[in-house]
């Protein structure tokens, strides 16, 4: 079952959903973006999509449209945006509950959630993305289904709650990670060391936790209550407060998880 689909948004799941919702088979006919030529930059990377800076798409040949622009703005354009009769009106959001549709002009509302990491200077295989779908109408989500389908063999039926759940989570295994190696590179930077040394550490360490499980992966001084290793280090961080303070929190919290 091929769909024609129109875009709300430019940002970076935009940037990657629009052409594999075309590479899938399916017609992208509009892009939507405050900024036109934001706009015309994803649709120059499209076959016949129209790039609109109005929210006016009664005239539209899409049945399904998807609002992937920041949790902020969803519920103003879900609220502003015309719509054609039957359409179905979804978000990509982790966090934000499907109610917020509930004002929208849409015959039906859902939730088309890609549950990935998305930078517009990095590929993304989305056979190997995981959906999370979400409808109170059955027909729209059998729908959806079908579209996550022809992108990934990995669809779920998650209800909000569960998906807010989720998306800490998620928060916690990817957004804080990448936080924890930006601080490393500092620190190693600052000592004027090469970062490329800790990248084969870091990938172990990632490999062991997805083989063993986290907790029984978890090694290093806090798990071994080395408190002369941690005051060392904690001294060693004294040239920036909040650092040492991650630092301690984080320690303190392995020391009482084990």
């Amino acid at each position: 079952m091929k769909f024609k689909i129109a875009i709300l948004g430019t940002g970076n799941v935009a940037w990657h959903l629009a052409p594999a919702l075309e590479e899938a088979g399916h017609t992208v006919t509009e892009i939507y973006g405050r900024d036109i030529m934001e706009a015309e930059k994803l649709t120059g990377r499209l076959y016949t999509a129209e790039a609109k800076s109005d929210l006016d798409f009664s005239d539209s040949e899409a049945e399904v449209f998807i609002l992937a622009v920041s949790d902020q703005v969803i519920s103003e354009l879900a609220d502003e945006i015309i719509l054609p009769e039957e359409s179905i009106l979804v978000h990509t959001s982790g966090s934000v509950p499907l109610d917020i549709l509930g004002y929208s002009s849409a015959s039906y509302t859902g939730i088309f959630y890609p549950l990935q990491t998305f930078s517009k200077d990095r590929k993304v295989d989305f056979g190997d993305v995981p959906f999370l779908l979400e409808s109170e109408d059955q027909a729209a989500l059998q729908k959806l289904k079908k579209l996550a389908k022809s992108l990934s063999p990995h669809q779920y039926l998650i209800k909000s709650r569960d998906r807010m759940a989720l998306h800490v989570a998620a928060v916690f295994a990817s957004n804080f990670s990448n936080h924890m190696l930006r601080l490393s590179e500092e620190i190693m930077a600052r000592q004027g060391l090469d970062f490329e040394m800790l990248k084969p550490l870091i990938i172990e360490t990632i490999s062991k936790s997805l083989e063993l499980g986290a907790k029984r992966a978890q090694t290093g001084p806090a798990r071994r209550v080395d408190l002369n290793t941690l005051d060392t280090h904690f001294q060693f961080l004294n040239y920036n407060e909040q650092i040492a303070e991650i630092y301690k929190l984080i320690s303190q919290d392995i020391i009482d998880s084990y």
